[in-house]
């Protein structure tokens, strides 16, 4: 397999952006950072945690709609491994892991959330086998996809008419099947989605068009199977990174913040949401927004990985972002 180093590392006063913000009634500080590199641009992609390794899946980079592309990064050395490419091709998928596999969950195969599939793949990272398993109900692309009590759950999404679905489907790998849950109160796609204190939080995410971005935010009580609606963000926004740090959970970026033809730059804007207050604030604005970014949250920091400073592909990013809470 191939090994590449991680090529861009920033220093001193550039390397990071120290800010204060209010979480809460505490006040605390956080530091965007560079981290490194992948070794080469690349969006619409998924990573997933396992055992201090980060896999980055699918996407897609210059020239192309969509690959079966996987990767391992390791945080430590900063060092990217090619691994066994996925047996599809996919973008704007979603990824979950369970008992050290990884399983990949519908997406696209052209642009624009042109060729929704209903393919779940499961990668075996013991043993750098792909195997396809249980398909999803039906095709779906830009779905938010979480694990949670040794289950996956797959919200969301875009069928191949490029209809916006409220599907929640929920994947057994014990049983290789899936089972149809409480759908999501008001369907969208591009969403953000997290797992804090045993349920799921779905926010902002879209109604159609680009455009047409919601605040709205919405929690699923696996005990119950069913859906309450909580705090909403202070920005609407779709396509953005979100992820869980100390018992909060943060939402960055998103597309497009001006989409005028001039422009077209994404969304910098950061929150981060307390569940003791069921409420959002917002903090200092990301140095250069994101938006189609994996991302992962490992220890004390979120890793929020490639993505598109523009709307669209525009400007495509190869850069690793560190977030972290001090």
């Amino acid at each position: 397999m191939n090994k590449v180093k991680g090529g861009l590392m920033l220093a001193g006063a550039a390397s990071a952006l120290l800010v204060a913000v209010a979480c809460g009634a505490q006040e605390q500080s956080a530091t965007w950072a560079v981290k490194g590199a992948m070794p080469y641009s690349r969006a619409e992609t998924v990573a997933v945690e396992v055992d201090g390794k980060i896999y980055v899946l699918s996407g897609h980079i210059a020239g192309t709609q969509a690959t079966s592309f996987t990767q391992e990064y390791d945080p430590a050395t900063q060092e990217w491994r090619d691994l066994p490419f996925m047996p599809y091709v996919a973008s704007h998928a979603g990824a979950a892991a369970v008992d050290g596999k990884i399983y990949h969950v519908g997406g696209f195969v052209a642009n624009v959330h042109v060729g929704a599939h209903d393919r779940v793949y499961e990668f075996d990272t013991a043993t750098e086998n792909w195997r396809q398993v249980a398909a999803l109900s039906a095709p779906r692309g830009s779905a938010g996809v979480v694990a949670l009590n040794g289950r996956i759950h797959a919200i969301g999404g875009r069928n191949p008419d490029i209809d916006i679905v409220d599907t929640h489907e929920i994947y057994d790998p014990a049983t290789d099947s899936w089972t149809l849950a409480a759908p999501l109160p008001v369907a969208r796609d591009h969403l953000g989605i997290a797992v804090l204190d045993g349920k799921i939080h779905v926010f902002g995410g879209r109604t159609g068009a680009t455009m047409n971005p919601v605040a709205r935010h919405d929690v699923y009580d696996p005990a119950t199977d069913s859906w309450s609606q909580a705090g909403d963000l202070n920005v609407a926004r779709s396509a953005g990174a979100g992820f869980v740090l100390d018992g909060k959970i943060i939402y960055a970026g998103g597309e497009c913040k001006t989409p005028d033809a001039e422009q077209r730059l994404t969304f910098d804007d950061v929150e981060v949401y307390d569940p003791a207050s069921d409420s959002w604030t917002e903090l200092p604005l990301m140095a250069e927004g994101r938006h189609a970014t994996a991302v992962v949250a490992m220890g004390n920091e979120g890793l929020v990985i490639g993505g598109n400073a523009g709307c669209g592909g525009d400007l495509r990013r190869d850069t690793v972002l560190s977030f972290t809470f001090n």
